[in-house]
């Protein structure tokens, strides 16, 4: 019985799965903390309200004000069901079938499918290992009227690039002069390795911008527990959509026990933990791929590494999983089909050891 979204054999390296292992998902501290949370008055099983339930909004603007170092208020958030549905509600909010929009060139490529599904045009923006190149994205807006910018600012998938602080405040800048919408992904803004990201996005005194947040990376996927950071004109009409007016807010249970774990400080302790595993995980990754006489930067956040190769990935693919081993492949992130000649590799899933064979039997295949 399938219990999980993948189920692979014990043989077989997956190293294009975008997920923590599950020996990182924290059972015992869901135990203290849904024991906390229901020690607590019954109404976290009521219906909430639209933005979601303030005591949790005020325990996770501590938490981000804390880990942003920028002041973080309760009623800039607004609680969803992660990001994959955030995107999809903005999606229904703020555009309509055959809007345009720019998207990162590569990106995220679930996002890609979510913009397909809401018939939306497509137009990408170069990223270099500044992040989005805000010179080609200025060129662009003066051809185009898109709706928004969607962005990865902090150890952006796939490439890892992070955005300058002079490039975010750059894209600030033409948001409001070209009075364009900013999407900004920044589910991993937290999970940085090395070196700090620049403040995120949704910290900037400005309405463009959309910020969104994720708990999938930071404590477990399976909560299905996001946010959204913004200017309360942007929140207001987010707040009076009809599902959630319906449904009377997201995740008001969840959100419960996750402030819990908050409060409790075993957010903040997990996170750490999470950030010194993947840390030491990611290193095993580039110094195996490095052995193997690949080029590859050193890894400063998030969950993956780009490599660019000399041939098409998507027709290497076959001979990798014969030899029990995958990626992803470039063509997946690019909106307009391109990066054939690139792939996505993941350090969340496998402990050191798997990552350092996986790496050997790719390069097997990729030098053979």
């Amino acid at each position: 019985m399938q219990i999980s979204q993948f189920t692979i054999p014990d043989d077989f390296i997956d190293l294009g799965v975008g997920q923590p292992e599950s020996t990182l998902l924290p059972l015992e501290l869901f135990q203290r903390a849904s024991d906390h949370a229901l020690q607590g008055p019954r109404e976290i099983l009521q219906y909430g309200i639209n933005s979601g339930d303030d005591y949790f909004r005020s325990s996770l603007s501590g938490f981000l004000t804390k880990y942003y170092a920028q002041p973080v208020e309760p009623q800039s958030l607004f609680v969803t069901n992660g990001i994959s549905q955030a995107l999809a509600m903005i999606c229904t909010l703020f555009t309509k079938p055959g809007d345009t929009i720019f998207v990162e060139e590569p990106t995220y490529f679930y996002a890609l499918d979510i913009f397909r599904d809401y018939g939306l045009n497509m137009v990408s923006v170069p990223v270099d290992e500044a992040g989005l190149i805000t010179e080609e994205l200025e060129s662009l807006l003066r051809k185009h009227k898109p709706v928004f910018i969607y962005t990865i600012p902090a150890f952006q998938n796939p490439s890892g690039a992070t955005l300058t602080l002079s490039r975010r405040e750059k894209l600030i800048e033409l948001a409001e002069v070209f009075n364009v919408l900013i999407v900004a992904d920044e589910v991993y803004q937290l999970l940085n390795y090395t070196t700090l990201p620049p403040k995120p996005l949704g910290c900037f005194e400005t309405d463009k911008v959309l910020s969104l947040g994720s708990f999938a990376k930071i404590l477990a996927p399976g909560l299905r527990l996001g946010w959204i950071q913004a200017a309360p004109v942007l929140l207001e009409r987010i707040a009076n959509y009809g599902a959630i007016v319906s449904g009377g807010g997201l995740n008001p249970f969840t959100s419960a026990i996750v402030r819990s774990s908050i409060e409790l400080g075993l957010q903040e302790t997990h996170l750490e933990f999470l950030k010194k595993t993947y840390k030491e995980r990611s290193r095993a990754l580039v110094q195996a791929l490095r052995e193997h006489s690949f080029t590859v930067s050193d890894v400063a956040g998030g969950y993956f590494v780009w490599l660019k190769l000399s041939q098409d990935t998507h027709k290497l693919q076959q001979k990798a999983q014969a030899n029990k081993v995958d990626f992803k492949p470039g063509y997946l992130f690019s909106s307009q089909g391109e990066l054939k000649n690139c792939l996505r590799l993941c350090f969340a899933f496998y402990p050191e050891d798997k990552l350092i064979e996986g790496v050997k039997r790719l390069a097997l295949v990729i030098r053979g």
